[in-house]
């Protein structure tokens, strides 16, 4: 006990003491919340607070968890240099007069200045490397090495690495270096010859198209190989597509009126998109329809059995995506004509009704056109020939067959119907309309430089 007070009570040096003027304490409080550069700055600014409030050293230290020689240096380093004194690193070291290893000068020409502020810019580039575009930029504005670590989370060390390799070797030094493995034992004009030889030259004579294994064995090279430089280049010889130019001598006038339609319909008016699908069969699976399990999806009979077909009559609202139907058992201008009543009936009398429909011949029969003349709101709108693909309401046809009549199997006739109505009917209880996003001057471009690239093809 005697030795324990002995030691307690030996004097020791006096700590300094800290007194702040309004004006400090100002900027001291503000490193000790969010302004400092780095969590030590902020630590520091907590020790002088501290030490200006009257506590001693080892008060400081148990309250902020650091040791008593932190606390006494930087309370020593304040009274010395006042706030700039807490600042981080070398820069702060050669104000208080410290050597160290000068730094080599850095300059950024305008061309270099561009390059290095896109990469900090651009999304697509690496982290890393906007990283160390941002070290630079800030060392060619005369920030140290440790302030621009303390700005970017790292250490200086690297500050200084990537500094040094953009002097040595501008902008390159900046990049990544080849990492060390195999080299290639592939030449790009192998490449080239998988790339050209899929699109110029015929395949061997027992196929209609290229495989990877028969372009391997031509290239002398790995089917894998193969596989990975199709895939780069987008090439599948295993696919086709069916595809149907129009010849309609007015297509430019038709698409720009259908298309208008789409993006800018008439004020006071309801655009409708009219079509049929006809002969619409109702399939009975000769076996129940087995149902999904884990491993394994549903399954249905390949063969079926048929009783009968209806005609499905369908409008859709391209503003509101809702769906107006009618079946019937046959596909004749008298069916067309109920179906154009039953849309007449349904839209309000005060709006004109604008139908955009095919070249069908039920479509342009004089009994449509007398019921065309005595109904004026009506105005019809034709696709070109062969482009049904103008017309939204297939759209819809397509998800009644993909969602609804492709899985199902029924008996009758009057069982299909039941069910196309109650699809139908769900579809209007939450309608989703389809927009239309490109321009006629859109689709004449795609089609102009489709025929551009395939003008040797011999079409």
């Amino acid at each position: 006990m005697a030795m324990h007070a002995g030691v307690m009570g030996r004097p020791g040096r006096k700590a300094v003491s800290v007194t702040l003027t309004a004006r400090q304490r100002s900027e001291v409080e503000r490193l000790a919340g969010q302004g400092a550069a780095s969590q030590r700055q902020r630590l520091r600014a907590g020790i002088v607070l501290g030490a200006a409030d009257g506590r001693s050293n080892r008060e400081l230290a148990a309250e902020l968890g650091c040791s008593e020689v932190t606390v006494s240096t930087w309370r020593g380093r304040f009274a010395e240099q006042g706030v700039a004194g807490l600042a981080d690193g070398r820069g702060q070291r050669s104000a208080a007069g410290r050597r160290g290893r000068p730094l080599t000068p850095l300059r950024v020409d305008e061309a270099d200045r561009e390059v290095l502020e896109r990469w900090t810019r651009r999304h697509t580039v690496s982290q890393a490397l906007a990283q160390r575009a941002r070290m630079v930029l800030a060392a060619a504005q005369g920030a140290s090495n440790a302030d621009v670590a303390g700005r970017e989370g790292c250490h200086v060390a690297t500050v200084g690495k990537w500094r040094q390799r953009f002097v040595d070797h501008g902008l390159d030094g900046l990049l990544d270096e080849p990492r060390p493995g195999r080299p290639r034992e592939l030449r790009d004009d192998k490449v080239e010859q998988v790339v050209v030889d899929a699109l110029q030259q015929a395949p061997p004579a027992e196929a209609t198209h290229w495989s990877t294994r028969a372009m391997a064995r031509h290239a002398k090279v790995s089917q894998t190989f193969v596989s990975q430089v199709w895939r780069a280049f987008g090439l599948k010889p295993h696919l086709t597509e069916t595809w149907k130019l129009s010849t309609d001598p007015q297509f430019v006038d038709k698409v720009r009126d259908v298309v208008g339609l789409y993006l800018d319909p008439p004020e006071r008016a309801v655009v409708l998109c009219v079509d049929e699908k006809s002969q619409t069969q109702a399939l009975e699976r000769t076996r129940p329809i087995l149902p999904l399990l884990p491993t394994s999806p549903a399954r249905a009979t390949h063969d079926y059995k048929r009783h009968g077909t209806t005609d499905l009559f369908a409008a859709l609202d391209v503003a509101t995506g809702r769906v107006h139907t009618q079946l019937h058992s046959r596909h004749r201008a008298v069916e067309f004509k109920k179906f154009l009543a039953h849309l007449d009936r349904e839209v309000p009398a005060q709006l004109d009704v604008h139908l955009i429909l095919d070249n069908y011949s039920t479509h342009k029969t004089p009994e449509i056109h007398r019921w065309l003349l005595r109904h004026p709101r009506f105005h019809l709108h034709f696709t070109p020939t062969a482009s049904s693909w103008l017309n939204l309401v297939e759209r819809w046809f397509a998800e009644l067959t993909t969602k609804k009549l492709r899985r199902s199997s029924h008996r009758t006739v009057t069982e299909l119907g039941d069910d196309i109505t109650a699809w139908a009917t769900a579809w209007n209880a939450n309608p989703k309309p389809y927009k239309w996003v490109k321009s006629a001057d859109d689709i004449f471009e795609s089609i102009a430089s489709y025929c551009q690239r395939t003008s040797n093809s011999g079409h």
